[in-house]
């Protein structure tokens, strides 16, 4: 396990406001290894072990679905969460995908 860049990922997805999603693409991109989104899915895996908490059910894939939805105490878990925050979910995916995506790279000023 690659502790450094899992703590790069989840400082990057403790970032993503209530109501908003990333992908895991987005958050690998933002930290310069743009063809590591499988790793930040691994780190998204093992986000419920990390402090503080990483809002991990802020992140989907590409195409806005729940593909982390099995790391969850339930399936339904992580849809239950968007939902509670405002995001719509139908069929394991986040519905105007495009209107609530957080893009790292826009949001972020990584000159601090």
């Amino acid at each position: 396990m690659n502790t450094n860049f899992y703590e790069q990922v989840y400082e990057v997805a403790r970032l993503i406001p209530k109501g908003r999603v990333t992908s895991y693409g987005a958050i690998a991109k933002s930290l310069g290894a743009a063809k590591s989104s499988r790793m930040v899915g691994h780190a998204m895996a093992y986000a419920g072990t990390a402090h503080p908490k990483v809002p991990a059910h802020r992140v989907v894939n590409s195409n806005g679905l729940l593909t982390g939805k099995f790391h969850f105490e339930t399936p339904e878990t992580m849809a239950e969460l968007l939902f509670k925050e405002g995001v719509e979910v139908k069929n394991d995916k986040v519905v105007n995908f495009k209107k609530v995506f957080w893009n790292p790279m826009e949001e972020i000023n990584f000159e601090d």
